[in-house]
Parts: C-alpha cells; sequence; structure tokens
C-alpha cells in the first residue's frame, strides 16, 4: 500500500489533473484543433521519449538528493562514441553498448568527485557540462555527422528504435515506458528503492542504518549516464545525424518536468508516476503553445510559470496535510 502511495502521491493526481487539463484546453483553442491532428501526436510520441527517457534517471537522482546539469554535454559525448564505433564499422549494437558505458563511466566521474570530494552535485555538474562540452567541440569542430553514411535506412537496428507500429504508433514510446516500468519497479519495490529514498530524505540516518549513501548515489549517477546515451542514440536515428549541440537545454526542462511531477529539490520525496506525468505536461505544454503560434520566448516564460506554480501548489498541499495531521493529532490527545 505504501509503495502505490509513492506512485501515486497527491503531488501526481494534481499533476494528472494539471495535464488533463491542458489536453482540454489545447484541443478547443488550437486553430483547427491541430493539436489532435494525427500527424501531431505522431510527433509528440517521437519528441517525448528523447527528453523523457533522460527525465526519469534525473528524477531517480533527485529523490536520492542530487543534481546533474551535466545531461546537456553527456548526451552529445555518449552520441559521438556511439558515431565513432560505427564509423570504425562495428556493429550498431555494440555501438550502442560502447555508448552507454561511456555514459555509466560519464556518470561515475560525477558521482565520485560529488562523493569522494563532498562537492555538491550542482558545482560538480555545472563543471563537467562546461568541460566536456568544450572537449566535444574541439574534436568534432561542431560539424555535423551523416549516420547514413554507416548505417543505411530500413536496418534491425533502425526498426528497433525507430519505427511505427501498424503505421502510426511510434516505437520510441514503447521503449519510454520500458525505462519507466522499469525505473519504477526499481524504486518503488525494490530495496534499492528504499535507500534512495532514506538518502534523499535523511542521508546520515540512512549512513547510521548501515547504507552505503555514497555507493547509492554514484549508482543513480551512472543511471543517468546510461539512458543519456540511450536517449542520444534514439535522437540520432531520427535526425539521421549527429550533431555536437544535441541535448542543449535538456538539463533545465528534466529538473522542471521532475519538479512538476512533485519531486522535491531538497531529496527524499517524488515518484516515477508523477515524474513521468511531469514529463507530459512540459512537452504537451510546448507543443501546444507552439500549436497556438505563441513565440518561443513565450514559451519558456510561460513553462518557467508552471515550474513555480506547481512548486508553490505542493508546497501549500503539503502544509495544509501537515496542519490538518497536527490538528488531528492533538485532538486525539484530548
Amino acid at each position: 500500500m505504501n509503495r502505490v502511495r509513492k506512485l501515486l502521491s497527491s503531488s501526481s493526481i494534481n499533476t494528472m489533473l494539471i495535464f488533463v487539463v491542458l489536453v482540454v484546453v489545447f484541443y478547443f483553442f488550437t486553430p483547427g484543433r491541430v493539436f489532435v491532428n494525427p500527424r501531431n501526436l505522431r510527433a509528440i510520441g517521437k519528441f517525448i521519449p528523447e527528453l523523457g527517457i533522460v527525465t526519469l534517471g534525473i528524477g531517480v537522482l533527485m529523490i536520492c538528493g542530487e543534481f546533474d546539469l551535466s545531461i546537456g554535454s553527456i548526451l552529445p559525448l555518449c552520441t559521438y562514441v556511439f558515431i565513432t564505433m560505427m564509423q570504425a564499422k562495428l556493429n550498431p549494437f555494440v555501438a550502442l553498448l560502447a555508448a552507454c558505458a561511456a555514459g555509466a563511466a560519464l556518470g561515475l566521474v560525477n558521482g565520485l568527485i560529488t562523493v569522494r570530494g563532498n562537492i555538491p552535485s550542482f558545482i560538480t555538474t555545472l563543471g563537467t557540462m562546461m568541460f566536456w562540452k568544450g572537449f566535444l567541440y574541439v574534436f568534432t569542430r561542431m560539424m555535423p555527422i551523416d549516420l547514413r553514411t554507416f548505417l543505411p535506412p530500413g536496418s534491425f537496428f533502425e526498426k528497433v528504435f525507430l519505427h511505427e507500429i501498424g503505421g502510426s504508433f511510434p516505437i520510441q514510446v514503447v521503449w519510454f515506458l520500458a525505462v519507466a516500468v522499469l525505473l519504477g519497479v526499481l524504486l518503488h519495490t525494490h530495496r534499492f528503492g528504499n535507500r534512495v529514498y532514506a538518502t534523499g530524505g535523511n542521508r546520515m540516518a540512512a549512513t547510521a542504518m548501515g547504507i552505503d549513501t555514497g555507493a547509492v548515489k554514484i549508482i543513480c549517477f551512472m543511471i543517468v549516464g546510461v539512458l543519456c546515451a540511450v536517449s542520444g542514440v534514439m535522437e540520432t536515428l531520427r535526425l539521421e545525424s549527429f550533431y555536437s549541440t544535441q541535448g542543449k537545454g535538456y538539463e533545465l526542462k528534466a529538473i522542471a518536468a521532475a519538479v512538476v511531477g512533485g519531486t522535491f529539490l531538497s531529496g527524499g520525496r517524488g515518484g516515477i508516476g508523477g515524474i513521468f506525468l511531469g514529463i507530459l505536461v512540459i512537452e504537451i505544454l510546448e507543443d501546444g503553445l507552439i500549436m497556438m503560434r505563441v513565440p518561443v520566448f513565450g514559451i519558456s516564460a510561460f513553462i518557467g510559470m508552471a515550474v513555480i506554480v506547481f512548486v508553490l501548489l505542493n508546497s501549500f498541499i503539503d502544509r495544509t496535510r501537515a496542519r490538518r495531521r497536527s490538528a488531528g493529532s492533538n485532538n486525539g490527545e484530548g
């Protein structure tokens, strides 16, 4: 029962209600109701998983009490490893494994610096973001690399990650759901998930319980790195090219989506269900505003306002619940 409550917290329910409201609003107010056009829905199904897969990992890391601002650099760097392996004429699945290994290694670096150096993850990942971005720009000279030189269209590898089931349902959505289920099981039913919540909620208490909080944090950083690799490869397949600017802005949108889904910045609170819904809200909000022909800067303003409103709403709900529990406890004593 406690696991269900974690998965469907009050914050998650609020996010779900906002999601439904957004869908209804955009359905009626986009010109020609283009928002529900099958072509637009397919496009949403292709775009959401690329940010969503990374955000699921970021959400788990935030529950653990840490941040990762370097995903905008880790993602293209892992993709560069993939494209380099393809240039060496390796099997694309082997190239994907190499990219995931690179992501895990980059996450390990972030985790070790944060934990062993006792440095706030905000500072650690801010520094690695800038370092890896500069490193990548130097090696690639910011020139795109055509994937079709190494991977012909219609290959089995491409169908696994870039395909429309039944001619209309993007397979990327299946991968997104699969990652969400996997992390949901890990976080809400496995012993490791309990350690994540304990580490993010009260690290000193978790250490006193015998939990290696440093190892838990490092593993969460590595999960983010691996998911960056998977997302980067999926994006490269869709674009049919590698760009050194892939994943730009993902770090802020991922944190925003996790916060909208009810994940606390202080750690120890949140759930995969809420994070999943937060991703949908951010992406649906962005797409709907584009369909309503809102200028780009206006879209950023709306998303920023939405994040603040959600934080205030969740904070208000928590304070109200705390007061009610306190009043109930006092009445019981009386």
